[in-house]
């Protein structure tokens, strides 16, 4: 197959793929890939398999192409192909839950600096890397990257990026309960696609919806949860999205669970953790598996509970996400209380402060935890945060935190 029907085929699964026959799109591609003697055509269909594997969630498929397209990339001989590959390669590990994996990748593309494509790439790789960050609970370099992957958005005329990176914004401030702002910025995501995502694909706009469902659903206007997440898992059903079917079902499950209808709930948590086990979403099966906890601590059931439990804590020391860690002890802590087991009580106690510290999920002002409950925060150019009321009241010459790391102990 020469270079001139390669790129017809890849056209015509591109069609396919935008016509919703997915399937049929992979056929065409795969067939390219068999056949074709062009090296930069094996590049690019490579790169369309990857985009449509990470879309139905298959990862591990995802992450089979990323390597080939690696060495694609080297036998071609070509910085910018090679800066791509790598991006795929850590793409893919972000959907597999190998966060280290995955911010090893971003440094090495940020290190293949100076070519055309890597300075129009740098946005993906910091928003890959944030949500790496993020995944492993590394606030203040998750929320570091973010603000660079927007500053490229910015710079770029890069609306889809930007509402990307809102998304991920939205994700991020619904972990450390500023609830105001996790709302904001997936509504902002949704002003994007309203304005200017007339030929863009549909995830988009259901991407932006389902993050405002989350963010619905903690600020407890449930209605409005429920609208959104319809609307996000009406997309995704038409597309075979199944990443954002499990995570619109999750969200589903926890409005059920916050109107403590837990029978309807239960079925919901049980068909979210299908689907992220067989795509392979550790983290989301620690969520899935919190509001199962939550659930059964609703019916008293508090063996079954710890159960639930002792799963999430497997997975979330496996992937290194302490943010779940953290919540499993508290959660531990109120079963134990209510069980009056007071050696088990104190162990979680004090594992849950621990997690604390080693997150920095306290306001450098007036010390009290962040996390705890929905607070409004602002972060500084340098992307410590604090309590808004804090930053208000003290105001501030340069970041308290970062001073205090800065200071050595003395010898004596």
């Amino acid at each position: 197959m020469g270079q001139d029907q390669t790129k017809q085929q890849i056209e015509k699964g591109l069609h396919l793929y935008q016509s919703n026959q997915t399937e049929k799109a992979l056929r065409v591609w795969m067939r390219v890939l068999e056949k074709s003697a062009d090296p930069a055509g094996r590049f690019r269909v490579l790169g369309c398999l990857i985009t449509a594997h990470a879309e139905m969630g298959r990862y591990k498929d995802m992450l089979k192409f990323a390597v080939v397209q690696i060495d694609t990339a080297r036998e071609l001989e070509d910085p910018d192909f090679l800066t791509e590959s790598y991006l795929n390669l850590a793409r893919s590990n972000e959907k597999l839950c190998e966060f280290q994996k995955t911010i090893s990748y971003c440094k090495t593309c940020l290190n293949m600096q100076g070519t055309t494509v890597s300075l129009q790439l740098n946005g993906q790789v910091s928003l890959s890397m944030g949500n790496a960050f993020l995944g492993l609970s590394i606030f203040q370099k998750a929320l570091e990257c973010f603000e660079k992957a927007l500053r490229y958005a910015h710079n770029n005329d890069d609306k889809m990026l930007e509402c990307r990176v809102c998304c991920s914004l939205g994700n991020f401030y619904t972990q450390i309960k500023d609830y105001e702002k996790a709302l904001f910025f997936p509504c902002k995501a949704a002003e994007l696609v309203n304005d200017y995502g007339k030929g863009w694909s549909l995830k988009y706009r259901a991407m932006s919806q389902y993050h405002m469902a989350v963010a619905y659903q903690k600020l407890g206007r449930l209605a409005d949860a429920m609208d959104c997440c319809e609307e996000s898992m009406k997309i995704a059903l038409q597309h075979g999205d199944r990443p954002l079917q499990a995570l619109c079902l999750l969200c589903f499950a926890d409005i059920h669970r916050s109107r403590r209808d837990v029978q309807t709930a239960f079925p919901r948590y049980d068909s979210s953790m299908s689907i992220m086990t067989e795509i392979g979403n550790r983290l989301g099966l620690v969520q899935v598996l919190l509001g199962v906890t939550k659930c059964w601590m609703i019916q008293k059931e508090l063996d079954k509970a710890l159960e639930s439990i002792e799963k999430a804590q497997e997975l979330a020391e496996g992937l290194g996400n302490k943010l779940g860690l953290l919540k499993l002890h508290c959660l531990c802590e109120r079963i134990y209380r209510t069980k009056e087991q007071q050696r088990e009580l104190r162990d979680h106690v004090v594992k849950f402060h621990e997690c604390v510290e080693e997150m920095e999920l306290y306001c450098g002002m007036c010390g009290e935890s962040i996390g705890e409950k929905n607070n409004q925060l602002q972060a500084l150019p340098c992307s410590h945060f604090f309590h808004l009321k804090c930053l208000q009241t003290n105001g501030t010459r340069g970041c308290p935190n970062c001073r205090r790391l800065s200071v050595k102990p003395g010898y004596v």
